[in-house]
């Protein structure tokens, strides 16, 4: 399958770095990542517009005992069916804004805060930073998930397929982001979190800018990243400079309703 979409490309550059397993059918991608189960977006089909409807039956045969339902749709704009049709299947639509920079913008205020890279000694101050910043209810299942993602990012770090950092004020992580780059001219920015008590000060805007710096000084040459469309981030990324290229539409059923 050839895909389209830069940020599913993106995506699936990263899992491939992780250690996902990606099969590849003339129809759609079957992505599988045995090291976290509980990875939505980690266990997922990737599937082309005109596949769409039989996408929910391709998953389950795929995925037989997953209690989730992730299915991507590749393509630049957007194109999916009626979202009306699959909510009444309890099946959420969201469709996501990808932007794109060839330079940044500096940001509009200093900051008081420490930029730098992650060391070994600071991963501990990630993990307590994602889960200060993490929403979803209380479980075993997403406390799993947490630890293996923490332990994903920290492995590709350590092998040098991305880098993490962090905004540390008083010496503690307030704020964080991962790059990776493809080695052909594109970095990618994952998870860009600040903690809810440390929020418009304009961490996250320096360290966005500080991390894209860093990115081209090692050959990027495009900054990639995906934004929910409705969230305050977005108006941080549009005013480094990161404009929109497309949109990354993804169809999900959360445990709990599927049936």
């Amino acid at each position: 399958m050839q895909v389209r979409s830069l940020a599913y490309r993106t995506d699936l550059l990263l899992r491939r770095l992780a250690g996902s397993v990606i099969i590849d059918h003339p129809s759609h991608l079957v992505v599988r990542t045995p090291a976290n189960p509980n990875f939505w977006w980690g266990n997922f089909v990737l599937v082309s517009p005109r596949m769409l409807p039989d996408a929910p039956g391709l998953f389950a045969a795929e995925f037989p005992e997953a209690a989730h339902l992730a299915i991507g749709v590749d393509g630049t704009e957007g194109e999916t069916v009626p979202r009306a049709g699959w909510e009444r299947l309890g099946i959420t639509v969201e469709t996501d804004t990808v932007l794109t920079a060839s330079s940044l913008l500096r940001p509009a205020r200093p900051v008081r805060a420490e930029l730098r890279t992650l060391t070994a000694d600071d991963w501990d101050q990630a993990a307590r930073l994602r889960h200060a910043c993490d929403e979803s209810e209380a479980s075993a299942e997403n406390k799993a998930f947490l630890a293996a993602k923490l332990a994903e990012e920290r492995r590709l770090c350590e092998a040098g397929d991305a880098t993490w950092f962090g905004a540390f004020v008083d010496g503690e992580m307030r704020a964080g982001l991962g790059v990776f780059l493809d080695g052909q001219g594109l970095a990618r920015y994952q998870h860009v979190e600040t903690h809810p008590a440390f929020r418009r000060r304009g961490l996250a805007s320096a360290l966005v800018h500080f991390a894209g710096a860093d990115a081209m000084s090692r050959g990027a040459e495009t900054l990639v990243i995906v934004a929910d469309p409705e969230a305050e981030a977005i108006r941080i990324y549009r005013s480094l400079g990161f404009t929109e290229t497309g949109r990354q539409v993804r169809l999900q059923r959360a445990p709990e309703a599927a049936g």
